[in-house]
């Protein structure tokens, strides 16, 4: 059960998209303070507006209602050649709006989580916890997608997705 709100939601769509409230509602022709109350769920955009939210974000409109559809597949066997030419993506928003986009070639992050010193991304806090065998352990199994994520407490998101 999805436990984010519509205004979390809304705020975590457009900061991903990199947008401010102020060019949400010059692309919707509404004004920026409904903009703000739709992120502080004081209220809710009236539905007529509900495709042209979704469209600017590039979610379904499913998505903005909340209701996520897991987006992961099992490739049965996968060689590692196969793997390798695969990209791992990681997309790090932090709470006040910054983005961090990496994209690494599996074949790559084969070779670093072989390393002795295993996967280090030099500045990023945020994915420090992250067990980086065991994503290349599901990988090397078939499972491909968005396989990580997370949101903090304090509004920072971190999404893995290998595709």
């Amino acid at each position: 059960m999805n436990q984010e709100t519509f205004g979390q939601r809304f705020v975590r769509l457009r900061k991903g998209k990199g947008l401010t409230q102020e060019a949400v509602a010059t692309a919707l022709k509404v004004s920026p303070q409904a903009v703000s109350k739709w992120e502080t769920d004081s209220s809710l955009p009236d539905i007529s507006l509900l495709t042209g939210i979704a469209e600017l974000f590039g979610v379904t409109t499913d998505t903005l209602l909340g209701k996520e559809e897991e987006h992961v597949q099992i490739v049965p066997n996968p060689t590692p050649e196969e793997i390798d030419k695969k990209m791992l993506k990681i997309r790090i928003v932090s709470g006040d709006g910054d983005i961090v986009k990496v994209n690494l070639p599996m074949g790559l992050v084969r070779i670093m989580t072989k390393s002795s010193q295993g996967v280090e991304i030099s500045g990023m806090d945020s994915l420090k916890g992250i067990d980086w065998k065991a994503i290349m352990d599901m990988v090397d199994k078939g499972i491909i997608g968005d396989l990580v994520d997370i949101t903090s407490a304090d509004g920072d998101t971190v999404s893995i997705a290998v595709q």
